[in-house]
């Protein structure tokens, strides 16, 4: 099932962006395997804790190899030939010095598509420094533009680095390496870093910035949180509300909702009057619940949504029509996406534990029995 289906992917574990781009083509109907250390496996556990919690590592089956052996470099070429995409996480060279670099798999498989996440990219000073998706996106001009005025720089959860910048650019290199591999039957090594991705999702506005139309200064712009009528406000429960009211004829119907007559929409962008208009707003909705502002927004053309929490949006009537959650293990969690009229996405497998499918999966691959039992012997899989 799903627009993948016949595509395999080698997928060798890491935190975050890989497990997550993982998951996509898996969702989408790829084989994906995990290629868990084998010292991991003995010990029981893996990248993360073995549980139908991990939802990231749904969808995949589970080979034990050690890539520190002599032989286990071995497994991993052996597979990479049948393989269509190979996804690795190390830092640059580490992949090289264990034998399982893009070229030693390009010449086991000239179609293979070799797929590199990192944070910092394969080049540049800071290729081998550590990192986490705060790092990357303070790094690309992101997270500076995150907060509100006067404050601080918020982290928004390792979104934009991990998730944004990093799995879903990967995954668009992959998808584009396998449409230009059916023209030229080759495979190529796709570089995606976490600060380029994060970046290029920063298009916009410097776009902006070169018009003149961007201040530096967070929480004075249009897009984050500036302007009145795009932010996010208090209410008397104490929970809040969103409104994007960015066109005039959404912010007329907001300031009608709100019973401000005396004010013109057509001075909507008059930034000198934003301040004191945010304050008139804030007062404004500190006087009815969340659950009451829907109800009075219900069928108005406010560009309006409840804040909700993750459990609040598994409840919530809209998402439920469009079963944008699944139930998978007793686990409710996001269901695959985007979706697709013939050839739908699905979650076929709860997450394993490392090292599950060892014997299943080389079979499959083309390991004779015996060549398992020795790898296993030798210490080379478990």
């Amino acid at each position: 099932m799903g627009p993948l289906a016949g595509i395999r992917v080698l997928e060798v574990p890491n935190l975050g962006p890989v497990q997550f781009a993982g998951m996509m083509l898996g969702d989408l109907g790829a084989e994906v395997v995990r290629l868990d250390r084998a010292t991991d496996v003995r010990r029981g556990r893996g990248v993360m804790e073995p549980s139908p919690h991990a939802v990231l590592d749904r969808n995949r089956a589970s080979v034990g190899v050690d890539l520190k052996h002599p032989d286990g470099a071995g497994v991993v070429l052996r597979m990479a030939e049948r393989a269509d995409v190979l996804i690795e996480g190390f830092r640059p060279g580490v992949a090289e010095r264990l034998g399982v670099g893009p070229e030693p798999c390009a010449a086991r498989n000239p179609r293979l598509v070799y797929a590199r996440m990192t944070g910092w990219g394969q080049e540049g000073p800071q290729a081998g420094s550590p990192g986490h998706d705060i790092n990357y996106i303070a790094r690309a001009g992101v997270l500076a533009h995150v907060g509100p005025v006067g404050g601080p720089p918020v982290p928004p959860i390792n979104l934009l680095g991990d998730f944004g910048g990093g799995a879903t650019f990967l995954v668009v290199g992959i998808l584009a390496a396998l449409v230009e591999r059916a023209a030229s039957g080759r495979g190529q090594v796709v570089d995606a870093a976490m600060v380029d991705g994060a970046a290029s999702l920063m298009g916009v506005f410097h776009g902006l910035d070169a018009l003149g139309a961007w201040s530096e200064e967070r929480g004075t712009n249009l897009l984050d949180g500036g302007a009145p009528f795009y932010g996010v406000y208090e209410t008397a429960d104490g929970r809040w509300v969103s409104v994007g009211a960015f066109e005039e004829k959404f912010y007329a119907e907001l300031l009608d909702v709100l019973g401000f007559s005396d004010l013109d929409p057509a001075d909507q962008m008059d930034a000198s009057a934003w301040p004191a208009l945010r304050e008139r707003f804030a007062a404004a909705f500190r006087r009815r619940t969340r659950d009451e502002w829907t109800q009075v927004m219900e069928g108005r053309e406010v560009c309006y949504a409840p804040v909700l929490t993750m459990a609040e949006a598994r409840r919530d009537p809209h998402l439920a029509s469009r079963r944008t959650f699944t139930e998978v293990g007793g686990v409710v969690q996001p269901a695959p996406a985007p979706r697709f009229g013939r050839t739908p996405g699905s979650v076929a497998r709860a997450p394993v534990a490392p090292g599950s499918d060892t014997d299943t999966v080389l079979g499959a691959w083309g390991f004779a029995g015996s060549e398992v039992d020795a790898l296993r012997a030798s210490g080379a899989i478990a």
